[in-house]
């Protein structure tokens, strides 16, 4: 049984990293469009909301679909000041309830109340209320799936640490034992 749930840590790891390396090129895209919108608006005077509204699709796209990767990472923001002291057992058990009792109840809530504000917008065919916008339902689409890889990768790091404190695994930190 453990084994087949450190398989599916391990198939979780593999989808979010590879979801993470496709969702670091539209840092690109995002640039180039920036870029592209600023130049023909100076040079030829001439811009629609398109290219700034898929400008803000993209960096959507970039922190929804990247927070799962960065958490997977361990790359993620923390305030280490008291937990940074303890050893690596005790960081485990912190990140453990912090999983279970923050991460996954907020990630799941979130992907659940945004699913019916993406269909309303899909069945809708939501357009920006700005002249020349694009469509709404594709970045509404990022809020429930980013929350439901990002609940995926909280399960994943959660059982990585539960192996880790049986001894199944190394510390999935990265962090020397002690």
């Amino acid at each position: 049984m453990v084994k087949i749930v450190l398989a599916i840590s391990r198939l979780i790891d593999a989808l979010n990293e590879r979801i993470g390396h496709a969702v670091a090129w539209l840092v690109l895209a995002a640039v180039l469009v920036s870029a592209g919108n600023a130049a023909i608006r100076y040079a030829v005077g001439v811009s629609s909301n398109a290219w700034l509204e898929i400008q803000w699709y993209l960096f959507s796209a970039m922190f929804l679909l990247g927070a799962a990767y960065t958490l997977k990472r361990n790359e993620h923001v923390r305030v280490d000041v008291l937990a940074a002291r303890l050893s690596a057992r005790h960081q485990a058990w912190i990140d453990i309830m912090g999983g279970v009792f923050f991460l996954l109840p907020l990630a799941l809530l979130i992907a659940w109340h945004a699913w019916p504000m993406f269909l309303l917008s899909f069945h809708g065919q939501e357009v920006s209320a700005d002249a020349g916008g694009l469509i709404r339902w594709p970045v509404k689409l990022l809020i429930p799936a980013g929350f439901a890889l990002l609940a995926l990768q909280g399960a994943s790091e959660i059982i990585k640490r539960i192996a880790f404190l049986r001894g199944e695994i190394d510390d999935p930190r990265g962090r020397p034992p002690g």
